[in-house]
């Protein structure tokens, strides 16, 4: 059985998957499945797929098409498919360094018994040498989700996560939308007790494509009840984070001032009607600004 299942989400990027694969096949070890669910892609995705088994690959490939919900269904699907002990999304259109696996397998080894391990985590690169977000001097730093803040690591991660821990924090789905947060689930992990070990290597070549979801600033009013779930939550893990708390007001009531007046927005997220005026004027006042500190990347 595979020791790490990589898992990649993918919508219509067969253009750019390849460059996954072949960062995957110098990979210095292999103790890894390649699991690929294909989120009813209309390109030539699925006839690469389909190719790309056929072929002696030195690591098992499984790849599953599913009708288009967003990634967060693919993730829910991938979890119940994943047959290794640690699950590592790697979006389509980014990469590994080669020694990435071998990387993962050694911080393994650190974590001790306990029960208090939701999984690790390395760095994200523009680069080999320049960093996404921020990082922490220390060789690595043992903190929830939620407690990134305060040791100096907001920004994209390498996360790594036991698969028997997410296979008991499926994504919510609202039908008829197909987009909500990763924190959602991240931050209900931390809210558990669960930490992460942040180790202070790069591990994943990442590229934001203007086309991607980092990109899409309509998401939230295609998504209302996923951007509720996020703010509500939000606002339950970072009870004093005025940033965090601003910005989850404001991103909600941007999402349904078009549907919803402030005092329904105020009632939806258990909050006052100043605090929602006061929110969105902030954050619609310095939306860029919000949004380049939330992500910290240089």
């Amino acid at each position: 059985m595979p020791f790490i299942t990589i898992f990649t989400p993918t919508f219509n990027r067969c253009n750019l998957i390849d460059n996954l694969y072949q960062s995957l096949l110098k990979q210095i070890s292999k103790n890894f499945e390649w699991l690929v669910v294909d989120d009813g892609s209309t390109d030539n995705t699925e006839n690469y797929f389909n190719s790309l088994i056929k072929k002696e690959n030195p690591f098992p490939i499984h790849y599953i098409k599913q009708q288009n919900g967003g990634k967060h269904r693919a993730i829910n699907n991938g979890i119940k498919q994943a047959k290794g002990d640690l699950f590592f999304i790697v979006d389509s259109d980014d990469t590994l360094t080669p020694n990435a696996i071998e990387k993962i397998i050694e911080w393994s080894k650190t974590l001790d018994c306990s029960k208090k391990w939701a999984g690790f985590s390395g760095l994200r690169g523009f680069s080999k040498e320049i960093n996404v977000g921020q990082y922490n001097k220390a060789s690595f730093i043992d903190a929830k989700n939620t407690e990134r803040q305060q040791y100096h690591l907001e920004g994209d991660k390498a996360e790594i996560y036991f698969t028997e821990i997410l296979r008991k924090y499926p994504f919510p789905e609202f039908i008829g939308e197909n987009f909500i947060s990763e924190e959602v689930v991240w931050n209900a992990i931390a809210n558990d007790g669960f930490y992460l070990r942040w180790f202070n290597e790069i591990i994943y070549i990442c590229e934001y494509l203007e086309n991607g979801l980092t990109k899409d600033k309509s998401r939230n009013r295609r998504n209302p009840q996923g951007t509720l779930c996020w703010a509500k939550g939000q606002l339950n893990s970072f009870p004093k984070n005025i940033r965090k708390r601003i910005l989850a007001i404001g991103e909600y009531s941007n999402a349904v001032s078009h549907s919803k007046s402030l005092k329904q927005i105020a009632s939806d997220l258990n909050t006052s009607f100043f605090n929602v005026i006061i929110s969105k004027t902030i954050l619609n006042m310095y939306l860029p600004l919000f949004h380049f500190f939330s992500r910290n990347k240089p």
